[in-house]
């Protein structure tokens, strides 16, 4: 859903759409910069299972990779996955949303517990799942 999805899913259809339609222009609010952390649903559903079983304590923990993005780099690594071979357009006159979403993910690291799946690997993973649909 366009107006109600995610940022990730909403740019694997956008780009998806733009290969099908032979549109060779993504066009990206801001200037690409912004940074965003991005984990895989299967590592947070892992963690969340690991916090269940090692974990009996109120404070709150971050669940991530503790490593992020530019939104120019993800944007370029999925148009790479999905062969999307058009050029990349940064309107800088719309905003470009919080400059960075990066979790401290050392308590978690400290308990024993670390993401699986690297990033392209999810992304390819997803893009395969989202292509069944």
């Amino acid at each position: 859903d366009k107006l109600n999805s995610h940022f990730l899913p909403a740019l694997i259809k956008k780009i998806h759409d733009l290969k099908i339609n032979k549109n060779n222009q993504l066009i990206l609010w801001g200037n690409g910069k912004a940074k965003r952390e991005i984990i895989h649903v299967d590592d947070l559903a892992d963690a969340c299972v690991f916090l269940l079983e090692k974990y009996n304590d109120s404070a709150f923990l971050n669940i991530g990779w503790g490593e992020d993005i530019s939104i120019k780099d993800l944007a370029k690594l999925i148009s790479s996955l999905t062969e999307f071979e058009g050029e990349l357009v940064f309107d800088s006159k719309k905003p470009n949303g919080t400059d960075r979403k990066l979790m401290d993910v050392s308590k978690i690291n400290k308990l024993g517990w670390k993401p699986k799946i690297k990033l392209k690997d999810g992304i390819q993973k997803t893009i395969k799942e989202f292509l069944k649909i």
